[in-house]
């Protein structure tokens, strides 16, 4: 290349944006529309397998699908196909905590099975883009900058708050992201490309949050709660009736964590198909009017749920556990004046928890009740649910990409002269 710079964007060599979350970590190309793949943020810690354990190769009785390089006796399942699969003595942990990485083994894990079976390229070849929560802490950020360098060999590497690219995403430099995904609810307001960080302010009501508040009131109500994986072949049956279904054989010791992990898998599709967020604060009379929806159990149960479904809902936004609509104002308050406006003016609406049915149109309704009078509030949110599931996934996209940009990553030989410590220089 002229004048001895590498372009590590565009045609000439694919970037790479890693976006890693407590549901998942989406991993794929610059310049794409969507992720890749998609990986949940657990991963399966088994015993060495055994020859009659399943997806083993009949020839050399080993697991096809175990990461390489293990020099100890367990072996580490990663993905929806392996994990889901029940097993004995597979404990299910996540390498997550609080938005952030905490446990570098198993997240190391996940990033060999993305290069070799998402990827399916050397990580030499590919500079690295990697979102990471707005409160990340120095330690986590030299550590990651470290392990991609020293480990992966990558070209070259950035790091980017996820509230700024979701801002991104949308078109902005300057806007309030109000992200709620699994394990929380979160406001970061983005001024010029920048996290105003002492405005950031984040709430533990969030996806998972949700499911149990759904585990709860099932089991109240006597319905049996069988995943999937314990159902052979089911008839189904009439509303309130007793299911009829076939269990499968399982294998003993399944541990609680792997059964846990799968209740919250089926808790999760209940409610993204039943829940649903009230315009204005929950009144039993008018969820009562609105129309009932039929959901259908993996034991072949089915019911009809009404009022309940926005009551549970309804927790996201009360204000004695810090709702959204609070938790946004709250932010925007903290900020400086000048900013205000143009924060109340750009809202952006991302991650897979708003989804439920209703949110945006209720954040906007509680946000306006609190903004100034004079205030011109625009609530962004993108129709497709790729889009809002995947926000600082596709703004990492965008930015990976352009032009301008090239010139921002920390290269292997920036590295080499300055180590860890250049991300904190370089990576705002």
């Amino acid at each position: 290349m002229s004048g001895g710079t590498m372009l590590y964007g565009g045609d000439e060599i694919g970037a790479l944006v890693f976006d890693p979350g407590h549901h998942s970590l989406r991993v794929g190309y610059a310049q794409e529309d969507s992720p890749k793949a998609e990986i949940p943020s657990v991963v399966g810690i088994g015993q060495a397998a055994q020859a009659s354990d399943t997806n083993l190769d009949p020839e050399t009785k080993t697991d096809n699908n175990v990461t390489p390089g293990n020099s100890d006796s367990r072996k580490f399942y990663v993905d929806t196909n392996y994990v889901n699969v029940p097993r004995s003595h597979m404990e299910v942990q996540t390498y997550m905590k609080d938005g952030m990485i905490d446990n570098w083994e198993l997240f190391e894990k996940v990033i060999d099975y993305a290069y070799a079976n998402v990827i399916q390229s050397e990580p030499e070849y590919h500079p690295v883009l990697f979102s990471e929560a707005s409160w990340n802490v120095r330690n986590n950020r030299e550590k990651l900058t470290e392990l991609m360098f020293e480990k992966y060999n990558v070209p070259a590497f950035f790091l980017v708050k996820n509230a700024v690219l979701a801002a991104f995403s949308s078109g902005r430099a300057t806007a309030l992201v109000v992200d709620s995904g699994a394990t929380h609810t979160s406001a970061v307001p983005v001024h010029e490309g920048y996290v105003l960080s002492q405005a950031v302010v984040k709430s533990p009501l969030g996806g998972d949050f949700l499911s149990r508040q759904c585990r709860q009131h099932l089991e109240k109500h006597g319905i049996d709660l069988s995943p999937v994986y314990k159902i052979a072949s089911k008839d189904v049956v009439k509303e309130r009736d007793n299911a009829r279904c076939t269990l499968r054989k399982l294998p003993e010791n399944l541990t609680q964590s792997w059964q846990n992990y799968m209740l919250q898998l089926m808790m999760q599709d209940f409610q993204m198909n039943v829940l649903q967020v009230l315009e204005n604060p929950y009144d039993e009379r008018v969820a009562a009017q609105i129309p009932t929806v039929h959901y259908e159990f993996p034991n072949g149960y089915h019911q009809d749920f009404a009022s309940e479904r926005f009551k549970i809902a309804e927790s996201l936004f009360d204000n004695a556990m810090l709702g959204a609509g609070q938790l946004a104002s709250t932010s925007v308050g903290m900020c400086d004046a000048d900013v205000r406006l143009s924060l109340f003016g750009s809202v952006v609406v991302t991650g897979g928890n708003t989804l439920l049915q209703g949110f945006p149109e209720r954040l906007n309704r509680d946000l306006q009740l609190r903004a100034p009078s004079n205030t011109r509030l625009k609530m962004i949110s993108a129709n497709g649910s790729v889009e809002r599931r995947f926000g600082a996934w596709i703004g990492g996209s965008i930015l990976a990409s352009i032009g301008t940009f090239q010139q921002m990553w920390i290269s292997s030989q920036e590295y080499e002269e300055a180590g860890k410590s250049q991300v904190e220089r370089k990576c705002p």
